[in-house]
């Protein structure tokens, strides 16, 4: 019987396990029971990273902004929405305010104010720097019969159309008859009206009345207007024509130019308002129209074929 202090025979040596690769040393202390855990989760491991690499983010597009929303891929059509969208309204162009006074239409000008006036070739006629000879010879018939006058500065309005190149002012009618107050005429206006007063005037009121003509009362001679209501210029524009009121008699009687004179002034109105026509180329006066109801209108306003209108 062998010795108590020996010991038995000691068993044979487990050869050390081979590590495997990437496994961890508490794997290895747990032998090779663990091998076949760690084949398996290396087996995992490599389903992870194929998965990962079928990931969108390994996609060779270029990567999303990081607040856009994924978009359907290509192959899919784009969904139509339930509601099509209305375009916004075009603004609605706002109205001008009305001013807070409404503007007004010009005022009609007055009859022969501002109307413009119908052409007449006497308006453009200007004095010319030497006296013309038919006027020089009108002045020396005038100083014949005994005619007072004084020569006047030329009258001309462009704008109204009035003009009277050569204007003497009357101051009588001959040796023994005035004129009252001084009358701007022509020089050819002025002629008529002396011939006619010493001829005819004086030879009808001594005729008709008994005396003498001493003086004769104007109510217009020369005035640069149109005629009443028309556009034509008025004779009296062109110092062409004179208004007689009254007639004062060498007795002081005075015979007024009126609608109803009395029985012997209307006889003696009534020869010297036709012995006028002739003489004058116009002759008008109560009767004829209402502006010529309280004067004797003569004028020389040239007329076709030397016509007269008397009324």
């Amino acid at each position: 019987m062998p010795p108590a202090s020996q010991s038995a025979a000691p068993a044979p040596e487990t050869p050390p396990t081979t590590p495997v690769p990437g496994s961890r040393p508490q794997d290895m202390e747990n032998g090779a029971d663990k091998s076949g855990q760690d084949k398996s989760r290396l087996d995992s491991n490599d389903d992870f990273l194929n998965q990962e690499k079928s990931h969108p983010k390994w996609d060779t597009r270029p990567p999303r902004s990081k607040g856009s929303q994924s978009e359907p891929r290509a192959e899919s059509e784009p969904e139509t929405p339930d509601v099509v969208p209305t375009p916004p309204q075009k603004p609605a162009e706002l109205e001008p305010e009305p001013p807070e006074t409404a503007p007004q239409p010009p005022e009609k000008p007055e009859p022969g104010g501002e109307e413009k006036m119908l052409p007449d070739p006497r308006s453009a006629e200007m004095p010319a720097d030497q006296m013309p000879a038919e006027e020089t010879a009108c002045r020396d018939r005038l100083k014949a019969l005994g005619v007072e006058f004084e020569e006047h500065k030329a009258e001309h309005d462009a704008q109204i159309g009035c003009s009277i190149p050569y204007p003497i002012i009357l101051k009588t009618l001959g040796k023994s008859i005035g004129i009252s107050p001084g009358a701007e005429l022509n020089c050819p206006m002025a002629e008529a009206a002396a011939h006619f007063m010493h001829d005819v005037v004086q030879a009808a009121a001594k005729a008709e009345l008994g005396a003498d003509l001493k003086s004769v009362n104007q109510a217009s001679a020369f005035v640069c207007r149109p005629r009443n209501g028309t556009r034509k210029l008025s004779e009296h524009a062109f110092g062409n024509a004179l208004d007689i009121a009254s007639f004062t008699l060498s007795d002081s009687r005075n015979v007024e130019v009126g609608p109803a004179p009395p029985e012997k002034d209307a006889k003696f109105l009534d020869t010297v308002r036709k012995a006028a026509c002739g003489p004058f180329k116009t002759v008008l006066g109560p009767g004829a129209d209402p502006d010529h109801a309280l004067h004797l209108h003569l004028d020389l306003e040239p007329r076709r074929h030397g016509g007269t209108f008397c009324q």
